[in-house]
Formats: structure tokens, sequence, C-alpha cells
């Protein structure tokens, strides 16, 4: 991709500290064969944390560049290198791409610290197919380094002054487990994992359940209705204390902030949890929970107005991916704080994450990264773009301004999601039909990243006031007829979901899977080395 020459670890790390003492593969050391290091289990849990046990038959480094941490706990880190004598036994948690059939590891003889891997923008298969592996100097570099965070495995960082020497590679196939009470059209090939599709799917019926339930004072219905910003509105205050009740129940430091804007009042809920290692430093993970309010409201579901009482997708399907997200983060040690956000009055104007963010500037914290989620779901493996858009940039074109983070999203997009030749179509899409087009045209098979100059969600707040570089996703936006009308229902989204040989609802959960660990896999990624604003 002209003008992203990136290495794979800056994208991912961005640690860049010169390094002494590190050597490639020596000349005159006899390479391992795959066959010489022993795995088990044979197969692993895609999208799961899997024990795993290596040894070896011969003296070997292995190169485990997948998300792991130690079987007794710890922070979780992007890869390792082992050195394993004969007789030596190592015993990690990994956790194994969700969407890939295979993962890869390499060897080398024992004492190598200096490996090489694929592109950033590159799949693991294509990287291996053209030779990457053993492709000399021409090949990008990483290294083991000491774990200076008390953990007891290597950390991997750049190799600056080094060279990569020659590699074998082995793979371990994966497979991901699904749920049978779930049908192929039912999206059930995503309806287990960490984190999984379905279980996001689940939360947004749930939310947006419409049955009538004559016992709720609130909205009379199952779900949570009417979400709409107002002082003391009986069904905005319900689902307030419902959704602080789920992220309370996750274990999560929870407040409900309430700040007085204009003539109301915008009311956030934020579940933190607190890191051990850089706790004042705050990834934060934010979508709204409010919805368009019936300003114009129309009887009928297909008839032009402005309001909706449900907001399917603008924004109960952000809400439900913070819950589910919400959930699996919480259970593991960070060294960062992480902060899980829903925002109200983002349809007034930012109301809700501008305060927040006006606030928490006056702290002695510091806001490293944002996250957001707003009308996602309505894109690939539709017939519609998944925007992966990141911000803020002052340079139009192809020239990146935020490179690091740019490919950070490409390493787990192509690589750990296998969406490299959809985001290649994306890139090709964005040059020639720029931002306005993927948010209301049609387009088959395609996934664009890309640096948006337009901020119309929470996102703005956290680059106005914090000057934080953030990353989001969404799908078509002013392309879709109900967007802040009645018609933002469920049903309306897996209509508009449908495609050849696949259901809306097929569709719409694996949507939600990909985001849901592309998502996570960033929040790991960013815990372990946080990307600034390159602004």
């Amino acid at each position: 991709m002209a003008g992203l020459a990136r290495t794979a670890l800056l994208a991912l790390l961005m640690i860049c500290a010169p390094l002494s003492g590190c050597v490639g593969n020596d000349d005159d050391v006899t390479m391992p064969a795959a066959d010489d290091l022993n795995v088990m289990p044979e197969v692993w849990s895609a999208g799961e944390w899997t024990r795993v046990t290596f040894s070896a038959d011969a003296p070997l480094s292995v190169f485990v560049p997948h998300f792991l941490r130690d079987v007794t706990g710890g922070y979780v880190q992007n890869g390792t290198v082992l050195n394993l004598d004969v007789g030596d036994e190592v015993e990690l948690e990994v956790l194994p791409s969700a969407r890939l059939t295979d993962a890869t590891l390499m060897l080398a003889p024992i004492g190598t610290d200096v490996f090489p891997v694929r592109e950033a923008g590159e799949s693991w298969g294509s990287w291996i197919a053209r030779g990457g592996p053993n492709a000399g100097a021409s090949n990008t570099p990483i290294t083991a380094t000491p774990n200076d965070e008390g953990g007891r495995y290597s950390l991997m960082r750049a190799a600056n002054g080094s060279s990569a020497g020659e590699v074998i590679i082995t793979q371990v196939p994966l497979t991901r487990n699904v749920n049978t009470a779930f049908a192929e059209d039912q999206g059930q090939a995503q309806t287990e994992g960490w984190v999984n599709g379905r279980d996001v799917y689940d939360w947004l019926a749930m939310i947006t359940d419409e049955t009538p339930d004559p016992t709720d004072p609130y909205d009379g219905a199952v779900g949570y209705l009417d979400r709409w910003v107002g002082n003391a509105v009986p069904a905005y205050e319900d689902a307030i204390a419902f959704f602080s009740g789920v992220l309370e129940g996750y274990g999560l430091r929870t407040e409900v902030q309430r700040f007085q804007a204009n003539t109301g009042w915008a009311v956030n809920i934020c579940g933190y949890k607190d890191g051990t290692l850089a706790p004042d430093e705050w990834l934060v993970f934010g979508a709204h929970f409010d919805i368009a309010p019936p300003l114009v409201m129309t009887p009928g579901p297909d008839i032009p107005g402005y309001g909706t009482r449900v907001g399917a997708y603008d924004n109960s399907a952000g809400t439900s991916m913070i819950l589910e997200t919400a959930e699996s983060l919480s259970k593991i040690e960070t060294r960062r704080t992480m902060v899980f956000c829903l925002w109200s009055s983002e349809e007034e104007g930012l109301w809700g994450s501008r305060a927040w963010a006006q606030d928490t500037a006056e702290l002695d914290v510091t806001v490293t990264n944002y996250v957001n989620l707003d009308m996602m779901g309505i894109n690939w493996p539709g017939d519609w773009v998944l925007s992966c858009y990141i911000g803020p940039e002052v340079t139009p074109g192809e020239v990146i301004d935020q490179a690091e983070m740019y490919g950070l999203a490409e390493w787990i997009g192509a690589g750990e999601l296998g969406l490299e030749s959809q985001i290649e179509r994306g890139w090709a899409a964005w040059l020639e039909d720029g931002e306005s087009a993927m948010w209301t045209d049609s387009y088959v098979d395609t996934v664009a990243i890309y640096e948006s100059p337009t901020a119309r969600s929470d996102h703005d707040s956290f680059q106005e006031h914090l000057d934080t570089i953030t990353m989001g996703w969404n799908g078509v936006v002013d392309g879709y007829p109900c967007y802040h009308r009645e018609c933002d229902r469920l049903p309306k989204m897996l209509e508009y979901m449908v495609t050849d040989g696949r259901t809306g609802e097929q569709n719409l959960v694996e949507s939600f899977d990909v985001v849901a660990w592309w998502s996570t896999m960033t929040f790991l990624a960013l815990d372990e080395q946080p990307i600034l604003n390159a602004l």
C-alpha cells in the first residue's frame, strides 16, 4: 500500500529503543525440524483462552506470535519466544484467532531471539506463500527482550539494527466451538468464543424487544425503549438503572455521572477497571445509549419523520457491543485502567461525552486511546462497507498521519481476522470514492480502514478536549433510510443484511463478531503499549 510501509511491530507496540545483544540465527547451528516441537493440545480452540504445553525433542527456540499470558495470571502480551531444551516443558494460555483455521509458530536454533514477521496489512498465509519467513534482509525483524513488567516470558519489540535469519514454519489447526442450539442461518459459526457475535446480537434483541409488557410502567415493553434524554424521563432512568447494574455485575467500579448540559442533564454510565501497572493511563471504550427523540414522530414504521422508540442501529447495537466486550475484558489483569462508557445526549450534540472529557481533562490522568462504536452492524458481510475510522487527521489523501494506529488496525484486521482482501478492496474504494460514499453506497465484500476528518460521534469529544487518538467502527449511515426514524428496528437491520445464500441474522451475527474481536484485540494491544496522537 503506497506510503504505508510499516513494520508489524511498530504497528502493534511502538517501542523503539535501540537494542544491543540481539542476534540472528547462527549459520553453524543446526536448524530444528518442525516435528521437533511438541504442542499439546494438537488442535486449539479458536477464540478461546487455551492452555497449551510446549516441549521439544531437540533444542530450539519457538516464536509464538499470538496474544498470551502466564497460566498463573499476569498481563496479556502479544507474543513471546520460548527457548526449549530437551526435557523442558512450558505452559502458556494462548488466545488464538477466532476467525482463522491455523495458528502460525516459528522455529529456530535455541537461543535465537530475532524473528521475522509479516507486514501489517498482510495475512500470515500470504506472507508464507510469498516466502516471507525466509526473505532475508528484506524481512521485518522483531526481537525477544527481557520482561520488565514482572512477567516470566520475554516481550517482543522492534529489532533495531538486527536481522532475522532462517526460520521453520509450523502451524496448529484451529477449530471454533459452536452452540448447536442455533442453526447455521442464525449465525451458528459465531456462537462461542471469549467474545462472540451471537452474544452481541442477543443483547441487541433483548434491549430492542417491543413485546408489550403491561406490568412495565416505564415503556410498556419487555425491552428498554424510549431512551430519550430528559429530566426524569421514566424509560430513560429505567435504562440507566439497568445498564449500570450490568456493568456493576461485571465487577467494574461503576459511576452514573450527571452533568448539566444546556437545559437538561446529560447522564453517562461508566465502568472502571483499575490498572495495576499504569493506573493513571486510561483506555476508554464508548458508545452512546440514547436514541433520537421524537421531535416529528409520524405513525407507521416506514413513514419519514424524526425520532424512534427503539433505535436498534443507532445506537442499541453499539450499546450491546460495549456490554459484550466489557464482560470479557473485565475478567483479565490489565496494566492500564480500562473504562467502559455508555454516553447520553449524543443525539443532542455530544453533551455526555463532551462533559466527561472536559471533566477528565482536569484530572491527573492521560486518556491514551479511545474506541467508539456507533451505528455498526449494517456493513460487511452484508453489501455495505465496514468502516474502521481513525483520527484526528489533517493531511487528506494517501498520506497517513496516524501511521501507528493505522498499522495496528491493519495488523489485526488483515492478519488476525482474515480480512486481507476485503481491506485491500476498501482502500481502493476509499481512494476512489471518499468517506461520504462509504456512508451511503452499497459495496460488496469491502472493509475500509481510513483516517477520517469528520467526527460526527462521541470520538470528537476525545480529539477536541483530550488530544486523544481515536478509532471506531460503523456501517452505512446517511444511506440508511431509517436513520433517526421510527423504522430503526432490528427487523429492518436484518432486512438490510440479507445477501445471496445467507440470512440477515447470519450476516449480522458475523458482522458483530468481527467488530467484537477487532475492538477487543485492539484493547489488548493498546494495554501493552498505547499509541499516542501523532499530531
